[in-house]
């Protein structure tokens, strides 16, 4: 995956965290950044799947994980997995001390109980 439509790497993210749990208060299990605005939000496992309501609404199907350390990307649209593609702006993920799931402070006792699986 070189250069691909859709994917702006000088977007910068939304934020560290998922922009609506923020937002509402909520948690989120991992994060996901939409490679073409930079719209941080909430995985397919977490319980209000931001990033895919984000994909819906707007048409913008490729996003990268936001996990530290992690590069590939999937595109909504085709169900399709890259391990890899273009560099997006800098920071590419939350926070080192920032835990998974998260954010601290917000993340119920049950949480694995209320994951999509």
């Amino acid at each position: 995956m070189t250069e691909i439509d859709g994917i702006d790497p000088g977007a910068p993210p939304s934020g560290t965290g998922c922009a609506e749990c923020d937002e509402a208060g909520g948690w989120w299990f991992h994060l996901r950044r939409c490679a073409q605005c930079g719209h941080v939000g909430c995985c397919d496992s977490s319980p209000a799947q931001h990033a895919t309501a984000h994909w819906k609404s707007s048409g913008h199907p490729l996003v990268q994980s936001f996990e530290p350390g992690e590069e590939w990307y999937w595109n909504y649209a085709t169900d399709a997995l890259y391990e890899s593609g273009p560099a997006l702006a800098a920071p590419t993920g939350h926070p080192e001390d920032q835990p998974a799931p998260g954010p601290a402070g917000r993340v119920p006792y049950n949480w694995p109980e209320l994951l999509h699986r």
